[in-house]
């Protein structure tokens, strides 16, 4: 089954070009790829056999975003039941993302390769598509072996459409994060400062606008200096700001950085071709102009930003796009308050909801032929689409993570050494990271500190929730000669763009260029992109409706 190195070489540089940037996330610290997660060096073929005592050892390959997280939970807890629930033993071969690209490379180029991966970040669709020989196609498997997942494709038939791909094939296994807000980033403004100007939040994209203006030309934080604060500051980029920054516009797209969203009238729309994109674009140019944005928007990196809205003694800005306020602003965070979304000049308002990115992925399991037992490793993976288990492996385990109230409640606890839930989770579970389902109704019964993480998100999505809509493009799936074209065109029509939209923020000048920019984007293929966006949809909304 294996082909020449060279031949597995080109097919890695394909996928690598049309998912850059796709394995960046949380950041982290170097460290030693390949390691077991006993920090022992591990073997990374798929050798799967029997102990002596018969149980039934495979290797799985998963990466983490950093080694500052322990991987002992790996070994331990509901990983280690499931194992000797199924007679099993996971040799678990541990990764981390700032090697992992080259890595990757490597084992798919040398086709000496796990029994399996373990999470959405290890391979991408491409990587799939282009290597199709290295990985089992599932659909009989799970028909035969996965009672559980069976029952929730027929319940939620968009779980079926992420895991199949346009051949009506499965290799991999899907997710579907439990305890999910509607709203991805809000707006959070610096309510010291309102407060200071006695302001009050705005509830439009011109009384915004008014807010920022104020927060510039007045001394906004009361040091005695009116020049000194920023209104709004970022590592400044189309693919941030067309769901944040211009958001009031109806610029919200897909977070899969294709540019892509739904339109109002239900098709496909590249986003910085249309006419509202072109508007919002001259009132970011007017919020430059008039010193409302950082005038090293453009040129700092995200570390120069973020230290801005950190500054030791209070933020130097007054306007932050966040998760929550405290995952952007460290100890500032107190300083913002959480602000409805503002009108725009349709009078809508929009927030950033991507459920089908945020909630739903696929390529969370995907068995190698290199695994002599795939029935085995389907039986195991089945146990992650129940509710206890999902729990667990997204919190941490019960009694340590956990803990059973004995009513049928369980509440999520707060670390004891003082970090952060969510590097707690990350540090006793898979977290984001591997097959799992939770019902609604089980969600329910799960109790989330009310002071910080996912219980600090809910409550405050009830604000703008009833804002979320489906213009987000979704997850789709693309044919194999799609992907090549998307690969070959994509790039450098983004990047075109992207420098159009720093250039016309900073400069103007977008109603007299837009015509060339249009014809340039034609000339560069996205007629081609579009066609392809609009088939991939085609056949998704084929299979959820």
């Amino acid at each position: 089954m294996r082909k020449k190195a060279a031949t597995r070489l080109i097919s890695v540089m394909m996928a690598t070009a049309v998912v850059a940037g796709t394995l960046t996330g949380c950041g982290g610290s170097e460290g030693a790829a390949g390691n077991g997660a006993d920090g022992t060096q591990a073997d990374a073929s798929g050798d799967s056999g029997e102990t002596a005592d018969g149980v039934e050892e495979f290797t799985i390959a998963t990466v983490r975003w950093t080694d500052a997280w322990p991987n002992e939970f790996m070994n331990e807890g509901i990983m280690k039941e499931l194992e000797e629930k199924h007679n099993i033993k996971i040799n678990w071969q541990v990764y981390y993302n700032s090697d992992w690209t080259e890595q990757k490379s490597l084992l798919l180029a040398s086709g000496d390769l796990p029994d399996a991966f373990f999470g959405s970040i290890c391979l991408t669709e491409t990587d799939v598509a282009q290597n199709k020989d290295y990985f089992v196609e599932l659909t009989e498997g799970i028909e035969k072996n996965m009672p559980n997942l069976t029952a929730i494709f027929e319940k939620e038939p968009e779980l079926k459409a992420a895991a199949q791909n346009r051949d009506g094939e499965i290799y991999s296994l899907v997710k579907k994060l439990p305890l999910r807000p509607k709203v991805a980033n809000a707006m959070y403004i610096n309510k010291e400062w309102l407060d200071n100007l006695g302001l009050s939040m705005p509830t439009t994209y011109e009384e915004l606008a008014d807010v920022l203006k104020a927060f510039k030309e007045q001394d906004a934080d009361g040091n005695g200096d009116p020049n000194n604060e920023i209104p709004y500051t970022n590592a400044g980029s189309l693919s941030g700001d067309l769901s944040n920054l211009l958001a009031p516009f109806g610029t919200i797209v897909s977070r899969t950085g294709n540019f892509m969203q739904i339109d109002a009238s239900g098709n496909p729309a590249f986003v910085p071709i249309t006419d509202h994109y072109k508007e919002a674009v001259k009132w970011a140019h007017e919020l430059y102009a008039s010193g409302c944005l950082d005038q090293e928007y453009f040129t700092q990196d995200s570390s120069m930003a973020s230290a801005k809205r950190m500054a030791e003694g209070g933020s130097q800005t007054g306007l932050v796009f966040a998760w929550t306020a405290d995952a952007e602003m460290g100890e500032n965070a107190d300083q913002f308050e959480l602000c409805e979304a503002v009108a725009g000049p349709d009078g809508n308002r929009y927030v950033e909801s991507d459920p089908t990115f945020l909630d739903i992925a696929n390529r969370e399991l995907i068995i190698t032929t290199q695994c002599k037992n795939p029935d085995k490793l389907l039986q195991w993976a089945d146990d992650f689409y129940t509710d206890l288990v999902s729990l667990q492996t997204y919190y941490g385990s019960i009694p340590d993570q956990i803990a059973d109230k004995g009513d049928g409640t369980y509440e999520v606890l707060l670390p004891a050494d003082g970090t952060t839930l969510d590097t707690s989770a990350w540090s006793y579970s898979m977290r984001d990271f591997g097959p799992k389902y939770m019902t609604e109704e089980f969600q329910k019964n799960v109790i989330l500190p009310d002071s910080q993480g996912d219980g600090v998100k809910l409550a405050q999505d009830e604000t703008n929730a009833k804002y979320a809509s489906d213009i987000a493009f979704p997850v789709v799936s693309y044919t194999s000669e799609q992907l090549t074209t998307l690969a070959s065109l994509t790039t450098d029509i983004n990047d075109y763009a992207s420098a159009q939209y720093a250039h016309w923020v900073v400069d103007g000048g977008i109603e007299e260029e837009w015509d060339a920019y249009l014809a340039q984007l034609d000339q560069m293929g996205l007629q081609d992109v579009l066609a392809i966006h609009n088939d991939a949809y085609a056949a998704y909304k084929a299979i959820v409706q």
